[in-house]
C-alpha cells in the first residue's frame, strides 16, 4: 500500500509538471515563471529552497548526534540567509529585470567575472542536487522494503524529476512547490503529534534534550570553539545568498513587494518547521532508545525513516513519505533547473552560441537541464559522503568567490571590476590551498584550519581583494561612469534582457535594437 500510495504521488507530480509545461511559451516563462507569481506561491518555493533532503534527513540526524551546536549552519544560517535575501538584496536585484544572478555580475562588473562566478555557481549545485537525488534514493529503498536499491531508486527519482523540470520549467518548481508546501506542513505537524503521543508529550522529549545539553547552541570555549562556529554559521548564511535558486525564486514574483515579503515569510516558515523533524528524530531515541543509539552509529539518515515505518500505522506512514517526497522533489527540481538556466544563459550564450533565438535559447536551457540531471545522477551514485556534509560543502565556493562582488556591487559605488577580480581570485586561492595541504595532513595547516575554516579564510581574503583592488590605479578596467549604481544597473539590464524581462518603459524613441 505503501509503495502504490508513493507511485500515485510521483505520477501526480509529473500531472501537475506537464500541466505546467502549457505555461511555458518563452525562455522568460522556464527561466522565471514570466515573473507573474503571487504572494502565497513565491513564499511556498522560498520556503522548498531549503526544505529538502538535508532538513528531514540531514539535520534531524545531526542533531541528535551533536545538538543544536552542529546545526548552526542549517536551518540558522539557511533561514538568515533567506531573509536577508528578502531585506537587503531582493529590492535591488528585482529592478534589474534580469534573467540570472550570473547577468548581474556581467552588468556591474564584466564578462570575465560572469563567466568565473558562473562556473563556481554551477559547481557548488552538484554536490546540492546529488544529496537530492541520494535520498530519493534512499526512500524508494525504505518503502519498497529493499526490493529496489538504493542505486536503482537514485535513476527512478532523478528520471521523474528530470521529466517535469525539463517540461515546465520554474512554473512546474512553483506550482508544485505550493502544493509539496501544504503536504509537508500537514503531513509533518500530523506525526509529531502522533509520536508526541508515545514520549509523553512535546514538553517531555524538550526536556529530555535540554538535560542532555541538545539545545546548547553557543560554544563555552575560547576562540578555537567560537571561529568555527561563526564560519558554519556564515558559510551558509552569506554563501547561499548569490545562488540562482534564490535569485530566480526572487525575480519570479509579480512586484518588487511580494519579492521582499515573500523571501522573508518563506524564510521564516522554514525556521520553523525545521524542528519538526530535529524534534521526530530526538523523540525516536526516547521510544527506543537502544535500536536507534546503533542506528546512529551505522546511518544516521535512517532514523527517522525506520521510527515510521516500525512505529506508526501505515496511514502515518503515508502521511510522512508524502510529506519526505514532498520536501524532497520541491528542493531537487529547483537546484537542477538553477545551474542550467545560469549555465545556459551566461555560459553558452554568451561565450559560444551568441546569436540564438528564444525558442533556440529555450530548447538549449532544456537540454542543459537533462546533462547536467546526468551528471548529477553518476557524482551521487560515486559518493559516500552524507546528505548534510554534501550540501553544507555546497556553499563554500560562493561565499569565496561571488559573495563579496555582490555585496559592494549592490551597496559600495567604488567596487570596479579590478576589484572584483582580485576579490575572486584572492577568495579562491586561498580557500583551495588551505584545504589542498590540510587534506594532505600538513601539521601546520591542519592545526591552523581547526580554528580557521577555509572558507572563512577564504571569504576574509575575498573582501580584502575587493577594497585593495577598487581603490588601487586601474589597470584591468572595469571603471564605471559617476552616477548612482542603481541607474547604471538598470540602464544596461534594459538592453541585454528584451528576451527575458518586461520592456522598460522609456519613450519610444530611445528603444534600439540590442
Amino acid at each position: 500500500m505503501l509503495l502504490w500510495f508513493v507511485v500515485l504521488y510521483l505520477l501526480a507530480s509529473i500531472g501537475i509538471g506537464v500541466y505546467a509545461s502549457s505555461k511555458v511559451h518563452s525562455a522568460k516563462d522556464f527561466a522565471v515563471a514570466g515573473r507573474h507569481l503571487p504572494l502565497h506561491i513565491v513564499t511556498a518555493t522560498v520556503f522548498a529552497t531549503w526544505f529538502g533532503a538535508e532538513t528531514v534527513l540531514g539535520i534531524s540526524a545531526t542533531f541528535v548526534k551533536e545538538g543544536l551546536h552542529g546545526v548552526v549552519a542549517d536551518p540558522f544560517g539557511a533561514s538568515l540567509c533567506l531573509i536577508l535575501a528578502g531585506l537587503f538584496f531582493a529590492n535591488k536585484l528585482y529592478r534589474m529585470n534580469l534573467l540570472t544572478i550570473g547577468d548581474y555580475y556581467r552588468v556591474r562588473y564584466s564578462h570575465a567575472v560572469e563567466l568565473v562566478i558562473t562556473l563556481c555557481i554551477v559547481l557548488s549545485y552538484l554536490g546540492w542536487v546529488s544529496a537530492q537525488v541520494k535520498a530519493l534514493g534512499l526512500v524508494f529503498n525504505v518503502v519498497s522494503g529493499e526490493s529496489i536499491s538504493q542505486p536503482a531508486g537514485m535513476l527512478i527519482g532523478a528520471a521523474i524529476v528530470l521529466t517535469y523540470t525539463m517540461f515546465g520549467g520554474m512554473w512546474s518548481v512553483a506550482l508544485l512547490d505550493f502544493v509539496q508546501m501544504t503536504v509537508i506542513m500537514g503531513g509533518m505537524l500530523f506525526i509529531a503529534w502522533f509520536v508526541s503521543a508515545q514520549t509523553g508529550g512535546v514538553g517531555a522529549v524538550v526536556a529530555h534534550a535540554q538535560a542532555a545539553g541538545k539545545l546548547d547552541f553557543f560554544p563555552r570555549g575560547d576562540y578555537t570553539q567560537w571561529i568555527p562556529f561563526i564560519g558554519a554559521w556564515l558559510t551558509m548564511m552569506l554563501g547561499s545568498i548569490p545562488q540562482q535558486d534564490v535569485f530566480q525564486r526572487i525575480t519570479s514574483a509579480k512586484t518588487e513587494q511580494i519579492a521582499v515579503r515573500g523571501s522573508v515569510l518563506g524564510g521564516s516558515l522554514y525556521f520553523l518547521f525545521a524542528f519538526v523533524p530535529m524534534f521526530l528524530a530526538y523523540s525516536a531515541t526516547l521510544i527506543d532508545p537502544a535500536v536507534f543509539a546503533d542506528l546512529l552509529e551505522k546511518d544516521s539518515q535512517l532514523v527517522l525513516p525506520t521510527l515510521i515505518l516500525n512505529y506508526t500505522p501505515v496511514f502515518a506512514q503515508v502521511i510522512f513519505f508524502g510529506a519526505l517526497l514532498s520536501a524532497i522533489m520541491s528542493c531537487s527540481s529547483a537546484t537542477l533547473l538553477a545551474p542550467s538556466v545560469a549555465f545556459t544563459e551566461n555560459i553558452l550564450k554568451h561565450f559560444m552560441f551568441k546569436q540564438m533565438t528564444d525558442h533556440q535559447f529555450l530548447r538549449a536551457m532544456r537540454i542543459t537541464v537533462l546533462c547536467f540531471g546526468a551528471v548529477v545522477v553518476l557524482f551521487a551514485l560515486n559518493t559516500n559522503a552524507s546528505i548534510f556534509k554534501m550540501v553544507e560543502n555546497a556553499y563554500k565556493v560562493t561565499l569565496v568567490a561571488a559573495f563579496t562582488p555582490l555585496l559592494f556591487g549592490l551597496y559600495w559605488k567604488r567596487s570596479t571590476n579590478q576589484g572584483a577580480l582580485l576579490a575572486i581570485t584572492a577568495g579562491l586561492s586561498s580557500w583551495i590551498l588551505l584545504e589542498l595541504f590540510s587534506n594532505a595532513h600538513v601539521p601546520a595547516i591542519e592545526t591552523f584550519c581547526a580554528v580557521w575554516p577555509p572558507q572563512l579564510v577564504g571569504l576574509l581574503m575575498s573582501i580584502t581583494g575587493m577594497i585593495v583592488g577598487s581603490l588601487l590605479p586601474q589597470r584591468l578596467g572595469g571603471h564605471l561612469p559617476e552616477e548612482p549604481t542603481h541607474a547604471f544597473l538598470h540602464h544596461h539590464a534594459a538592453s541585454l534582457t528584451d528576451h527575458v524581462a518586461e520592456p522598460v518603459h522609456h519613450h519610444p524613441a530611445d528603444h534600439h535594437p540590442r
